[in-house]
């Protein structure tokens, strides 16, 4: 059992995952994570997911690009080219709201993407990381960490009593699609 990193609970419908979350959270069992092919709402409160920070960095982003496009309009029309049409002042703001618009936007997501593709490391070339290759498919699966967790016969009965079709011990941390 000392290779043993995670134990793997599988189940074929959210209902009975969500109550194994349970049966796990009733007896003091931390879950590593949990695996599913589609999204269960709810899930992230029940196992104590905070709310994402992506919104506060998007905002960032936008201010940022809001911020370049005043400065870059500001720079060409008032500093290094200044240029008087039919008496209409230098840096009038109505005229730049489409350019200031559409740089806010775009920072903001090329921001959002790039912020969403480093906190889950999602790099060129990086395999990625599934505990089972059915979990995309049709399972829905709870690691629990076998190292934290001592009594892996009593998480095992935990799981099988809430419903999980079958129970594996995963001696590696992931697989690999190869």
């Amino acid at each position: 059992m000392s290779n043993v990193k995670y134990i793997l609970g599988h189940f074929e419908d959210p209902d009975d995952l969500m109550h194994g979350i349970e049966k796990l959270q009733e007896n003091n069992v931390g879950i590593y994570d949990v695996y599913t092919p589609m999204p269960i709402h709810g899930i992230e409160e029940k196992l104590g997911y905070k709310r994402s920070r992506l919104p506060i960095a998007a905002f960032c982003f936008g201010l940022t690009g809001t911020i370049t496009a005043f400065s870059m309009i500001y720079y060409m029309l008032v500093y290094d080219w200044p240029m008087n049409i039919g008496g209409k002042p230098a840096f009038a703001m109505p005229n730049f709201v489409p350019i200031t618009f559409e740089l806010t936007v775009l920072f903001a997501a090329y921001g959002m993407m790039f912020t969403f593709f480093y906190a889950n490391h999602f790099f060129p070339g990086r395999a990625p990381r599934v505990m089972d290759l059915r979990a995309t498919d049709d399972r829905f699966i709870i690691a629990v960490d076998a190292k934290a967790n001592p009594y892996p016969d009593k998480i095992e009965n935990l799981l099988k009593d809430a419903g999980a079709v079958e129970v594996k011990h995963n001696e590696r941390k992931y697989v690999s699609y190869e």
